[in-house]
């Protein structure tokens, strides 16, 4: 066994297991559900312009519409316009995208069908802020939030209600037409209010639950974003609003799907594969200490899994900013991992993200072996310094680790996989 090819084909699994084409024809309306009316799709994320094609690919009637994703995610459609933007700090791509996505719904007849494609990176990718609020306040509540520590949920929440297009207003928008949203998850419980911010589901949280997540991380925010949350103006599209009677939702993709198609990849080679979970959340130097010394049970005992076999998790982790370093926050998890097991002779792993892009970089994530610490101190770099830092990008480019996979076209969020073989 190859410990580190498997723990790449794992990964090229769990991502195959997300793309369009596989999960978006299965959920698609037939055309004599359309009836007379207009068929028009919308979307945003970093995997709508393949969820897009995909739509044209297995459509046979007449199609428009928009969809925004992230820069270089484009992928030729005829019907479907594509338009690319900025992740994860919104731009002026992003702002008048949504703009006319908005203006595009905004006269529809109940004969009319909207197919809304959503996935991860649409809060960014989708920004129209509450009026009153500019796109340099939003840039700088993004940049605010990321920093912050707080929960991709938290972080939501709090976009949810500084927009005019999130949290259900884009389907209250849509009405009186019929709303069908597929959605890609990336979000650890899968909550569609926290895809992309839920611009097509009804929200069931407030203004007062946003200010209270920004006094609890202590997030300095503009005041004129300040003034929208504390006088209630930006409240959401609540549960029971007659404007979303005609909307409905599929989840097509998960991470807890990507997981399962990841583990039976490693059944086929014969390794145990056991799911951990597929929410594991926190700030990601600690959840990389955790997994560490359960995969040091296991290794040493044997308890409470025997060897060979692999430790498979997703989620979404943060990163507290402190250093000046190149992120992202799998690569901060596994370097904390790596530390934590002080390179024991039996254990590999892989962490990245589905996207193909960990923070920042386009880089996915990386990969490390029994003697990733020692190369690393053989070229004089020191992990913990990194570590403390937020270099994980350095440290594992530096030493030839880095799992590169370009623009995958879907996001399911965190992929960890942790293999502990047998001693010899």
């Amino acid at each position: 066994m190859n410990p580190q090819k498997l723990l790449k084909d794992m990964f090229d699994a769990a991502i195959a297991s997300a793309q369009p084409a596989r999960c978006i024809p299965h959920f698609m309306p037939k055309p004599d559900e359309i009836g007379s009316g207009r068929f028009i799709v919308i979307g945003a994320g970093k995997a709508s312009a393949a969820m897009a094609q995909t739509v044209e690919q297995n459509w046979l009637g007449p199609i428009e519409g928009l969809v925004v994703t992230r820069y270089g995610y484009a992928v030729p459609c005829q019907s479907i316009e594509i338009v690319e933007a900025s992740h994860p700090v919104p731009d002026a791509a992003g702002l008048l995208a949504a703009q006319r996505i908005f203006d595009l719904v905004s006269d529809l007849t109940p004969n009319d069908t909207v197919l809304c494609l959503i996935s991860g990176g649409g809060s960014a990718l989708l920004p129209m802020p509450w009026a009153g609020i500019t796109l340099a306040d939003k840039q700088a509540v993004n940049r605010a939030l990321l920093k912050s520590g707080a929960t991709i949920g938290e972080m939501n929440t709090v976009r949810r209600h500084l927009s005019g297009i999130k949290g259900g207003r884009l389907a209250a928008a849509c009405y009186p037409a019929r709303v069908i949203s597929l959605l890609l998850s990336d979000v650890p419980g899968d909550n569609p209010i926290d895809i992309a911010s839920g611009p097509t589901v009804a929200d069931p949280t407030t203004c007062q639950d946003a200010l209270d997540i920004v006094k609890r991380y202590g997030i300095h925010l503009p005041d004129t974003v300040m003034r929208v949350l504390e006088s209630g103006q930006g409240e959401s599209v609540k549960p029971g609003d007659r404007r979303l009677s005609k909307s409905s939702f599929h989840m097509i993709a998960t991470p807890m799907m990507a997981l399962k198609a990841a583990a039976q990849v490693a059944q086929a080679a014969g390794v145990k594969a056991h799911i951990l979970s597929d929410m594991i959340e926190g700030e990601a130097s600690d959840v990389g200490k955790v997994l560490a010394g359960l995969a040091l049970n296991v290794a040493n005992h044997n308890m409470p899994f025997e060897t060979p076999c692999v430790l498979l998790s997703g989620g979404e982790t943060t990163v507290t900013l402190k250093g000046d370093g190149r992120g992202g926050r799998n690569v901060e998890c596994l370097l904390s991992f790596a530390i934590a097991t002080r390179g024991h002779p039996t254990i590999h792993a892989l962490m990245g993200d589905t996207d193909g892009v960990d923070g920042v970089e386009e880089i996915a994530g990386a990969t490390i072996a029994p003697d990733t610490l020692s190369r690393a101190f053989d070229q004089g770099i020191r992990p913990l310094l990194r570590l403390d830092n937020n270099d994980g990008h350095g440290f594992f480019q530096a030493l030839g680790l880095s799992v590169i996979t370009g623009p995958t076209l879907t996001n399911v969020n965190d992929f960890r996989a942790i293999l502990i073989v047998s001693k010899e």
